[in-house]
């Protein structure tokens, strides 16, 4: 599906002039960075959010919105775009403002201790936390190297899927060996509403990175004459009328053979980059902000980082990691915040001080 800003965040995050002060900025609107807006909400700590896209979700929403998650506890299965839109209906109590299309670019600790953020559109904020969320960073994905190729595009050559529906009744040429290509090869090359016309899948070799089910499942609709399957690389293309009409397909044979197609989709894999998060002077190792599991705190105190962007002694990249991560973020930015409060562990089946800031009502239970 085609991804648009909601308005309504947009509006909100257009109210705000000059400089914002707050107690909480979030760095990245992914999954994460959402439910890091409701557990600081719990705990009474107002937050902006800052995301580099132009929507919230992250990466599951840009690279695989349709894509099924089944690893979310209480939900069987969901896609990217649901799991986020449930995760903004579950924050709408707390009020929190997005910041979409900008990304950071100057973090620096203030005399009194607070961070002065300034984004690539100017916004700036005096904040007494900060929560990076970024995921592994921006991404860029890994593009195939051939003559004449690039000026095709966003036209005729994506990188990425966003609306299925483009490449619905189209032939296809796919590229890659890992689980994208392969899910992409069979949405497109099985009975549904974006089959395309003719899919032919291309990769280097005939063993592969993707889940065996679905690598058995491609082989068997070859076998069934559904789609096509060619060993070998990319080595050339064929243009009329400024169009891109073939391709040229080198097999371990030496053979070079010409593909013709309507759409080239090539998936390498993403190339993660830090970006300014890299010079903000925190402990970083392979790329990654060095965090304590007790508050997930980086080696600057006020500033922690939850989700895939953070390195710790067993650390698996999982979204239910980031969203206990989280949790315990939140309750050890509630010291910088309210320094003089004590904080306690509260729940929301029974609290009635959590019932009011989630705008429901308490139930009597006779």
């Amino acid at each position: 599906m085609e991804l648009q800003p909601n308005e309504e965040i947009t509006k909100t995050a257009a109210s705000h002039s000059g400089r914002i002060e707050t107690d909480a900025v979030i760095v990245g609107a992914g999954p994460v960075g959402l439910f890091q807006v409701f557990e600081l909400g719990l705990l009474e700590i107002k937050a902006h959010i800052i995301d580099s896209l132009a929507a919230p979700g992250g990466q599951c929403v840009e690279l695989y919105p349709d894509k099924p998650i089944y690893d979310i506890p209480a939900v069987p299965v969901c896609t990217g775009q649901e799991l986020t839109d449930n995760l903004l209906k579950q924050i709408e109590p707390f009020g929190a403002t997005f910041h979409l299309g900008q990304e950071v670019t100057v973090l620096q600790r203030q005399a009194d201790g607070r961070f002065l953020i300034e984004t690539s559109k100017g916004t700036t904020f005096l904040t007494k936390t900060v929560f990076i969320a970024g995921g592994v960073g921006s991404f860029q994905p890994r593009t195939l190297k051939v003559d004449g190729l690039e000026k095709h595009e966003d036209t005729q050559v994506f990188y990425r899927v966003k609306s299925p529906a483009r490449f619905a009744g189209k032939n296809l040429v796919i590229v890659g060996g890992g689980d994208s290509a392969l899910d992409w090869t069979l949405a497109f090359a099985q009975d549904g509403p974006h089959r395309a016309e003719s899919v032919i899948l291309v990769h280097r070799r005939d063993s592969f990175r993707a889940a065996p089910a679905s690598v058995a499942r491609m082989k068997e609709l070859c076998e069934a004459y559904e789609m096509q399957l060619i060993i070998g690389e990319i080595t050339g293309i064929e243009q009329r009328d400024q169009r891109l009409t073939a391709v040229k397909v080198t097999g371990s044979d030496g053979v070079t053979r010409v593909v013709p197609l309507d759409i080239l989709l090539v998936f390498f894999g993403l190339s993660p980059k830090l970006g300014p998060i890299a010079e903000w002077g925190l402990n970083l190792e392979r790329k990654q902000l060095v965090v304590d599991t007790e508050k997930f705190e980086t080696s600057t105190p006020g500033i922690f980082a939850v989700g895939d962007i953070n390195s710790y002694p067993g650390k698996k990249k999982l979204i239910l990691s980031g969203f206990h991560e989280a949790a315990l973020a939140a309750f050890a930015a509630a010291s910088h915040v309210f320094p003089d409060k004590r904080i306690h562990l509260q729940y929301t089946t029974t609290s009635p001080k959590l019932h009011k800031v989630l705008g429901v009502e308490t139930p009597v239970f006779d």
